[in-house]
């Protein structure tokens, strides 16, 4: 009897079911040569019966064919003129004073190199805002991404969205940062879960390989990461920072330098106050003043130990601009500091009390 080779039987349908089976939906050149050895089947034979499914050299993808592979590469290639006309420099902010680390910053943004830095420090004081003043001023494009426990890679890469009946292809943040050449603020990193891994190779610099389409971004000119945090990706020991997570080391490791970040100094702080009082017609230079000592005093309280609650430079801002609504500084300071317990609100409120003379929170009607 003559051998008939299997080859000659196995069909299209065969091979894919087979092939599916030991190496699941997306496999490669080295996938079909073992396949082919196990089932005495000519490479050449297989991959004839595959070429739909090829969607790069040495590439296969059983739910991504040929077909739906150039008809996405159009969509991709053909961006919206929403996406692309849209200027996304940051608007300079005239309240804004640089201080800190912001130098640093800005001279890493304004080399064009790819060095992804971090930045850690305290709640509300400016760490993303320098980032955002730094593109502002050097006219460089910044797109932010907010992370939380629950962003994953359809969040910061893309995915195949459902538009006007058709499912396309739509950048994330990270290819849109990518193909740029922006730069990209990963803003509250240490919120994040292992679901952030998948920019492992993009903090190399190396770029992404987009496997539902088949297609390799590399990084234009100019792109860089640059993320923000209030730890340093060890999570929050003290219980302050609520929700934040231990980072992968490697993950951290792939950020070059990390700045540290503390609040500004007295004369810096007027300043700044001083600047968003004027935006908003305040220009009480003698309470701007009382409130800098008035945080200045706490701050070096908790970091004595003595208290476990800050005033940040933030919170100084939002009691200037409550001021300017309410016009009464003991009810902009009383409401802007509700939001911490009663014990702590009334002994910030006290120690304010004997800064400034002249304001009394007893004659308040809100405070009671």
């Amino acid at each position: 009897m003559t051998y008939i080779p299997f080859t000659v039987k196995m069909t299209e349908d065969q091979i894919t079911d087979k092939l599916k089976s030991l190496y699941g939906t997306e496999f490669t050149t080295a996938d079909i040569k073992a396949f082919c050895s196990m089932n005495d089947i000519h490479y050449n034979t297989v991959t004839r019966k595959l070429q739909k499914y090829k969607v790069s050299k040495g590439k296969w993808n059983l739910e991504v064919t040929q077909e739906a592979v150039e008809k996405i590469e159009k969509t991709f290639n053909a961006p919206s003129a929403d996406v692309t006309e849209r200027n996304l420099v940051p608007d300079v902010d005239n309240t804004f004073v640089p201080f800190g680390g912001f130098k640093d910053v800005k001279s890493i943004i304004k080399s064009k190199q790819f060095y992804p830095a971090f930045i850690t420090g305290l709640s509300g004081n400016g760490k993303t805002f320098s980032v955002e003043q730094a593109c502002a001023q050097l006219n460089r494009e910044l797109i932010r991404v907010n992370i939380t426990i629950e962003t994953d890679e359809d969040d910061l890469i893309g995915g195949f969205r459902l538009v006007d009946g058709n499912t396309v292809w739509h950048n994330g943040p990270v290819i849109e940062s990518l193909e740029r050449g922006a730069v990209l603020l990963l803003d509250e990193i240490d919120l994040a879960s292992n679901k952030i891994l998948c920019l492992q190779s993009i903090l190399e610099g190396k770029g992404v390989f987009l496997k539902k389409i088949g297609r390799w971004v590399k990084p234009a000119a100019g792109f860089n990461v640059i993320a923000t945090a209030n730890t340093k990706g060890k999570g929050s020991e003290d219980g302050r920072f609520i929700g934040t997570n231990v980072l992968n080391e490697a993950f951290l490791e792939r950020f070059p330098v990390t700045f540290e970040q503390s609040y500004p100094s007295i004369k810096t702080e007027e300043k700044m106050l001083t600047l968003h009082g004027a935006s908003v017609n305040v220009s009480d230079e003698k309470f701007i003043k009382k409130l800098v000592d008035w945080a200045d005093i706490i701050r070096k309280t908790f970091y004595d130990g003595g208290i476990e609650e800050i005033i940040s430079t933030r919170r100084l801002v939002h009691i200037v601009r409550a001021y300017s609504i309410f016009k009464d500084k003991a009810k902009a300071i009383q409401v802007c500091t509700n939001r911490f317990d009663d014990d702590t609100k009334q002994s910030f409120m006290e120690l304010y009390d004997k800064v400034d003379a002249e304001v009394n929170f007893e004659t308040n009607e809100s405070v009671e």
